[in-house]
């Protein structure tokens, strides 16, 4: 019933250059969660810790080109798992499709995200009031998409005092946001108990960025001959 809604809901600005987009993903979202299970099984969930030691509540886990990672020495973006030393899995041709005609539909032309973050969040996991200001390509929108249990979605402004909206984000629904909105605190409410046919009592969620203007090529390294 709630999948119906969704697909039933109009879209809604939420903020400058900030679209909610109501169940946009439900057809692909069976085949989403399937990748996202694929993923998975090259480089596992898990749980990071901030720079002050404190673990995140969400497990996490990366595909692309590039992938988010944070521990005691910051926050930033790796070319490999940390955990593995290996690449990223590639990113799956449907996420890219998906990320870029979200994006388009909400006014945001020409995306092409470099990494997928995709967090696991089980009842009571949550996300505090956060800025994404680990990119150099600040010009490009994030792409956030919701599978599985709800959650309320907190929109806030450029400053972590500022006042927050609270969206209740359903299964298959994608959150867009950029220019002046781009670097507008934003978070997840603990999430409650609930049950979705597809993902158990489990959310999941895509969020698409760029990091690069350019890919910058690997230094040139002179072998002995």
């Amino acid at each position: 019933m709630n999948d119906l809604l969704s697909s039933l809901r109009r879209p809604e600005r939420i903020g400058p250059d900030a679209m909610l987009l109501p169940g946009f993903a439900l057809e692909e979202a069976e085949s989403l969660i399937k990748q996202i299970m694929l993923i998975a099984r090259e480089a596992p969930f898990r749980r990071l810790h901030t720079p002050g030691g404190r673990a995140l509540s969400a497990e996490m886990t990366n595909c692309g080109i590039l992938g988010w990672h944070s521990d005691r020495a910051g926050y930033r973006y790796e070319s490999s798992d940390p955990l593995s030393g290996k690449p990223w899995p590639v990113m799956p041709p449907l996420f890219r499709r998906l990320a870029q005609r979200a994006a388009q539909h909400a006014g945001h032309t020409g995306f092409d995200p470099q990494a997928c973050l995709i967090n696991r969040y089980a009842t009571g996991a949550r996300m505090g009031l956060h800025q994404d200001r680990d990119e150099e390509a600040l010009d490009a929108p994030i792409v956030s998409v919701s599978l599985g249990v709800p959650a309320k979605f907190l929109f806030g402004g450029m400053h972590r005092s500022d006042l927050t909206q609270s969206f209740t984000l359903e299964h298959g629904d994608v959150v867009v946001w950029g220019g002046a909105s781009r670097l507008f605190y934003h978070g997840v409410a603990p999430i409650k108990a609930a049950m979705h046919s597809l993902t158990g009592a489990l959310r999941y969620n895509l969020t698409f960025r760029r990091i690069r203007h350019a890919i910058r090529p690997m230094p040139k390294v002179d072998l002995p001959s």
